[in-house]
């Protein structure tokens, strides 16, 4: 009797437990139902638009800053926020709400987004400009934006009056261009005044036993600039230590070999052993400048520049580099260099200015000072931020404009935000018959890329889409 009533009680104990059990797995499960429905909320928006207009307040996830909040009174409904759409999927963001100042927008690369009624701008990187897809019909409210860092030979098509005025806002390597990249390989002056890598005069006169006076390290061999026909031609004159694939005569270490430690300080002090880099661009285009031109001002080392036609305008100091232009021919540079390199006190004055730490260029010093954005420097934005903040600005701009009655104001671009000349080889190239058909292929390239731009901006006036084969049939038509 006492074991059948111990067993009852057993019995009971075990269904109370049950029931108790139950109801805590009850409410943990509608517990995590109402987080789930939040978080479907919250994360799934690159999903559709369905989910932002159910609940955009709740887009912080997506925030590259912390602590965002928005101003309802600067949007013109508690859940809208304009649509920043990346048509190249540079970013591969599929959903982010960012804070530009005191403005918001909702960047992807969900192309789902393409008739949404609150998508106002595409942004557009250049070298993956392509005529196969494009966001046509475009509408009346649609801005497009153009961010292009890169040589003119990534995408000839952009470099021509019918397809560069096609944008709204540019981001590119011209000053003129509304968020000008001109000095994105520079970090700042520090960099420049800074005696890290300097080599002393003395100890260069010493080494240049064993080394060159001048030294030239590419591997992007034979570009639009022509600069290796011009390099070669060189060093029939003059001594070069070629380090890179074009033209090598001199092996670099084997933990240097690899092109991923052209900035590593091991290389750098190879350099900094050098009285004169050549510094030669793969493109000839004004305010295209890159690492190419400020390294060897960090090193403490003499560019012997060509590239940008005004590169005058970005030095240092009025004697801080060679520019090559200014002498007919490589004869005459080389026996320049010849005679610094035998004169240590006409040599010392182009690095004067890096020894006293003095930069005297106040539109250098002015453009460093005013960017929006930072180089390898994790505390300011950097240049894709910035340009999605200045099309978001822009954007917002015009809505409150728009809010007043007043007409939205119409930004394009013109051909000095991204202009190059056509490329031309040297005169007195020597024969390279293994590279002839690359260096020559870029004057055809660049008079193909007109037609081509003409042909692309008539089937973009026409504001419908097209086929690829549409396209080519007017380029060779034309």
């Amino acid at each position: 009797m006492v074991r059948i009533q111990r067993g009852k009680l057993l019995a009971s104990c075990l269904c109370i437990m049950a029931v108790i059990f139950l109801l805590i797995t009850l409410q943990v499960v509608v517990e995590l139902g109402k987080f789930e429905g939040k978080k479907f909320k919250n994360f799934h928006l690159k999903d559709g638009h369905a989910q932002m207009e159910a609940e955009p307040l709740h887009l912080h996830p997506f925030f590259k800053r912390e602590g965002l909040t928005l101003n309802r009174k600067k949007t013109l409904a508690a859940d809208s926020f304009p649509i920043m759409l990346w048509w190249s999927p540079l970013t591969g963001e599929t959903g982010r709400l960012g804070q530009c100042g005191a403005d918001a927008c909702f960047f992807t690369i969900n192309r789902t987004y393409l008739h949404h009624h609150r998508t106002k701008a595409f942004l557009f990187y250049g070298t993956d400009f392509s005529i196969d897809s494009l966001p046509l019909p475009r509408k009346a409210h649609h801005d497009w934006a153009l961010f292009h860092e890169e040589s003119p030979k990534n995408n000839y098509k952009l470099f021509h009056q019918p397809i560069i005025t096609l944008f709204n806002y540019t981001a590119t390597f011209s000053r003129h261009s509304h968020l000008p990249l001109t000095t994105q390989y520079l970090e700042g002056t520090e960099v420049l005044t800074s005696l890290r890598y300097l080599v002393p005069l003395r100890s260069k006169n010493h080494l240049r036993k064993s080394l060159a006076p001048l030294v030239y390290v590419q591997s992007d061999c034979d570009p639009p600039s022509d600069r290796d026909s011009y390099v070669r031609e060189l060093m029939t004159y003059i001594e070069v230590d070629s380090y890179g694939e074009c033209l090598r005569n001199k092996p670099l270490p084997p933990q240097l070999s690899n092109p991923a430690s052209m900035d590593a300080d091991g290389f750098y002090r190879i350099l900094a052993q050098y009285k004169f880099i050549l510094a030669f661009e793969n493109a000839v285009c004004d305010d295209y400048i890159t690492e190419k031109f400020w390294r060897p001002l960090k090193l403490g080392v003499v560019p012997v520049y060509y590239g940008s036609p005004n590169i005058a305008d970005w030095l240092p100091s009025n004697r801080s580099a060679i520019l090559v232009s200014e002498f007919s021919h490589p004869r005459e540079l080389a026996s320049y260099i010849r005679a610094l390199d035998q004169d240590d006190r006409r040599y010392q004055a182009y690095i004067e200015w890096k020894l006293k730490g003095e930069i005297s260029n106040q539109r250098l010093l002015t453009a460093l000072r005013e960017r929006k954005w930072g180089v390898q420097d994790v505390k300011q934005d950097n240049y894709i931020d910035a340009f999605e903040c200045m099309v978001c600005t822009k954007v917002w701009d015009n809505i409150r404009l728009q809010e007043k009655g007043l007409p939205p104001k119409r930004w394009q671009a013109d051909v000095t935000h991204l202009s190059c000349p056509e490329p031309t080889v040297f005169a007195f190239s020597t024969l390279a018959p293994h590279r002839r058909s690359l260096r020559e292929m870029w004057i055809p390239s660049f008079q193909q890329s007109k037609k081509e731009a003409r042909a692309l901006r008539w089937l973009v006036d026409r504001n419908q889409n097209f086929s690829t084969q549409e396209f080519w049939a007017l380029v060779f038509k034309d």
